[in-house]
């Protein structure tokens, strides 16, 4: 049978073989190795060449993907904007339809109240002589402001973002229960001022370099420019920093009382003589039930949850003693029981506080339509400042993305030129 050679066979052949022979071939060999060292340097210069023009390839892709993407996203934010701007040509037809809506209402109250019979009379006006009692409070400086200059002061740049005084702010059906929440609150922030934002905070009081008050600016300036200079710390408070209820609302209710769990005992039954919470207690105007606030909260759940939390209110002092294991954050009787926080009870004589909430007017009390119609005119008007904010950022966005687009368009042209230059070299 016939078998190969073995290798070791072909390495003992090529070990006998003599010089001459070599020597001989080596005259053949020569030719052979220079084509092979030509061939080699055309296949690297080729594989170079492949490289590059795979290397601009990849860099001409990458730059269409880019200016694919930019073109997505200009599509976007046109499509963006085209919705914001159909959404607030609605709001502006809303709102004027509302308007037209509260004058007629507007209306037809002032002639029912121009025929009611011994009206409730207001309290307003003693509430601000109780302020002004305090002459060289602040309070008692913006009331006096407010006095001399009417409407025109909450125009002005020191009082433009102040929503008013505390004890101006929310009135209270019973005169008893008044007062109880004036002791609560206490003077200082019954005379409390209250701003929208912290810009209106810094321009109650401004400070020299060396941080020291400027009595010439602010509160201090306008107090000293009507012969009551302010005396002492004052309260100020600011909605926007306020951490408002996240909770519910009373279903259907024109005051959007806030919509607390009822206490129970721990045999689940009700405390005896529980008669709601403070803050529910609390009537507000119509103008601040909504919007007060830069994120749309009125003052119920921001300003007047953060004074009274859960606090409780009971008839007696004997069912609110029954009642404390139910009372998480406060709770008083109308019997002067006063119990601050869990475990803090305040003793001895109540004290008579000389500022307090007034009773609300009877020709305040608006229908629940009117009132309805009020709360929708200001949460259109709320949406609109919105989508206007939207429209201003995403313009931004837009106009943002078209300069990026451009400026890769530009890259992209010059790369085009410049790889174009290239291949003509390389072709050569």
């Amino acid at each position: 049978m016939f078998q190969p050679p073995t290798p070791t066979g072909i390495n003992k052949h090529s070990l006998h073989t003599n010089p001459l022979s070599i020597q001989g071939a080596s005259s053949a060999l020569v030719p052979v190795d220079l084509n092979e060292g030509t061939v080699d340097a055309k296949e690297s210069v080729q594989n170079g060449e492949m490289l590059q023009v795979q290397s601009i390839f990849r860099h001409s892709q990458k730059l269409e993907d880019d200016l694919r993407m930019l073109g997505t996203k200009i599509k976007q934010h046109e499509n963006n904007l085209y919705h914001l701007n159909s959404e607030k040509n609605k709001l502006d037809d809303s709102i004027l339809h509302l308007q037209v809506t509260i004058g007629k209402s507007e209306s037809s109250s002032k002639a029912t109240i121009g025929d009611m019979d011994n009206p409730n009379p207001t309290n307003d006006e003693e509430v601000n002589k109780q302020i002004l009692q305090h002459e060289k409070s602040a309070a008692g400086i913006l009331c006096q402001l407010k006095i001399r200059h009417g409407a025109q002061a909450s125009h002005l740049t020191l009082t433009k973002d102040v929503v008013g005084i505390v004890a101006t702010l929310g009135k209270v059906e019973d005169d008893n229960l008044s007062r109880l929440f004036s002791e609560y609150l206490g003077v200082e922030t019954m005379l409390a001022i209250v701003c929208k934002t912290y810009e209106g905070v810094k321009a109650l009081e401004m400070y020299d370099m060396e941080g020291c008050i400027n009595k010439s600016c602010g509160l201090h300036g306008l107090g000293a420019s009507i012969g009551r200079a302010l005396d002492g710390r004052f309260l100020v408070i600011c909605l926007e920093y306020l951490r408002p209820y996240a909770g519910n609302y009373v279903v259907n209710d024109a005051q959007r009382k806030l919509d607390f769990l009822i206490p129970r005992l721990p045999n689940g039954e009700l405390p005896s003589g529980f008669l709601g919470f403070a803050v529910n207690m609390i009537n507000l105007d119509s103008s601040n039930l909504f919007c007060v606030t830069p994120s749309g909260y009125g003052l119920r759940e921001t300003l007047f949850y953060n004074l009274f939390s859960r606090l409780q209110v009971y008839k007696t002092r004997a069912e609110m003693i029954q009642a404390l294991p139910c009372i998480s954050e406060g709770a008083l009787s109308l019997d002067g029981g006063m119990v601050r926080s869990c475990g803090v009870f305040s003793l001895g004589n109540r004290e008579d506080v000389d500022v307090r909430f007034p009773r609300p007017e009877r020709s305040m009390r608006l229908d629940n339509h009117h009132i309805e119609i009020e709360r929708q005119l200001k949460d259109v008007k709320w949406k609109k400042e919105k989508i206007m904010e939207e429209l201003k950022r995403e313009q931004i966005l837009l106009d943002t993305t078209r300069f990026n687009y451009n400026k890769k368009k530009a890259d992209y042209l010059k790369f085009l030129a410049q790889s174009s230059s290239d291949a003509t070299q390389i072709c050569l």
